[in-house]
């Protein structure tokens, strides 16, 4: 019967991977879970005005406490042997799997069922940072006692065979910006101000930002657009974005406003308008409890020396919104080691599927401990 399990697994990772969808489309990944979730014996939430899906298994009519298990269900738009497309590169379509490998491994057990109540979180939008606050609006928590999430690690942050009980995200945040001038001729620069060259200026006052250099923190530049097939304009308007990273949320807020401040002193050197749009994701919240909790799992699956730390990173991850909308909700995510290559997010990314089944037994023996059963 594991294999069975297994299997349906990485069939179900292989189905997701080709069908991948990009944030709050994610409208036949939705309807693909769902039907999975009805025929395992759930009772099926969806929203009529976005994307993602519930599943409730178990007794909700009891005193007994209320798990959640959470995968994000959106891929990244990005460009892949020469073509644009969705493209699961950050290992949400492992996620659902997993996610739904604990259901099957619940249906394994139906005597079970009066004793657990369960709810299967599928997420959208993560990638845009606005999935879990969409999911909160829909009190989907509200009722949560403990969280549990799961997130694929690079192999040189967790190695195959390897666990890490929590993620400890910093906080991210993306500026989009637009610079308003006027455009002129090639042939008289005097008569407007290159926005190319005030986007240059801008990321040379970046490299100048110094903050506290005992805390993670980086602000770039990732994407620019000015002009137009016409080379010899002088263009005055441009788009840009930013990428903001910082390890605490307060190091964020010292960190946006120092940039403001640059924005600043661009309109006064400059005389341009520009405007800024932001948002982000918090850095992580942790909860002693759930941390133990997913530790004791990873020795009971793995064995006690295959738990690692405690992982910072500076990567993000919009979970976190759950404890900061819900302070008294105890969550975690597991950092799984899957010999992940070359990186998260590049469009090649590859793993050792084998470790699905980790990540399966992991949350599964999670949500038991919880339970106080044994296995």
């Amino acid at each position: 019967m594991k294999n069975t399990i297994e299997q349906k697994v990485k069939d179900t990772f292989h189905y997701l991977h080709e069908h991948a969808e990009i944030s709050w489309e994610e409208n036949e990944t939705t309807k693909y879970i769902e039907r999975i979730l009805e025929a395992n014996g759930c009772r099926v939430v969806t929203f009529d005005d976005c994307t993602g899906v519930i599943g409730e298994y178990g007794n909700f009519h009891s005193n007994i406490p209320v798990i959640g298990v959470r995968a994000d269900i959106d891929a990244l738009w990005q460009e892949v042997d020469g073509k644009f497309q969705a493209n699961h590169s950050c290992g949400h379509d492992a996620h659902m799997s997993m996610v739904l490998g604990i259901l099957w491994t619940l249906e394994q057990s139906p005597e079970l069922k009066n004793n657990v109540a369960i709810k299967l979180i599928f997420q959208p939008a993560e990638e845009k940072g606005t999935g879990a606050l969409k999911m909160v609006e829909k009190n989907v928590i509200d009722d949560v006692d403990y969280l549990f999430g799961v997130h694929l690690r690079p192999k040189q942050e967790t190695k195959m065979g390897r666990a890490t009980p929590v993620i400890i995200h910093g906080a991210t945040k993306t500026l989009n910006v637009e610079i308003k001038g006027e455009d002129a001729h090639g042939a008289r620069p005097h008569l407007n101000h290159n926005a190319i060259e005030i986007a240059a200026e801008i990321v040379n006052m970046l490299s100048k930002i110094h903050l506290d250099p005992r805390i993670p923190y980086s602000v770039k530049m990732t994407n620019i657009q000015a002009g137009g097939k016409s080379a010899n304009i002088i263009p005055g308007n441009a788009t840009f974005s930013l990428d903001l990273r910082a390890q605490n949320n307060k190091l964020m807020d010292e960190l946006e406003e120092a940039i403001y401040d640059i924005f600043a002193s661009i309109r006064d050197l400059y005389n341009v308008d520009l405007h800024a749009a932001a948002h982000g994701i918090a850095a992580a919240k942790t909860n002693r409890e759930a941390i133990d909790v997913m530790e004791k799992a990873i020795e009971d699956t793995l064995g006690i020396d295959k738990v690692d730390q405690p992982l910072v990173t500076p990567g993000g991850d919009d979970f976190h919104f759950y404890t900061i909308k819900k302070p008294d909700l105890k969550a975690t995510m597991l950092g799984l080691g899957c010999d992940l290559r070359p990186g998260l997010h590049h469009p090649n990314m590859t793993f050792n599927e084998d470790a699905l089944m980790d990540g399966v037994n992991i949350l599964f023996r999670a949500i038991m401990n919880t339970y106080g059963a044994s296995q």
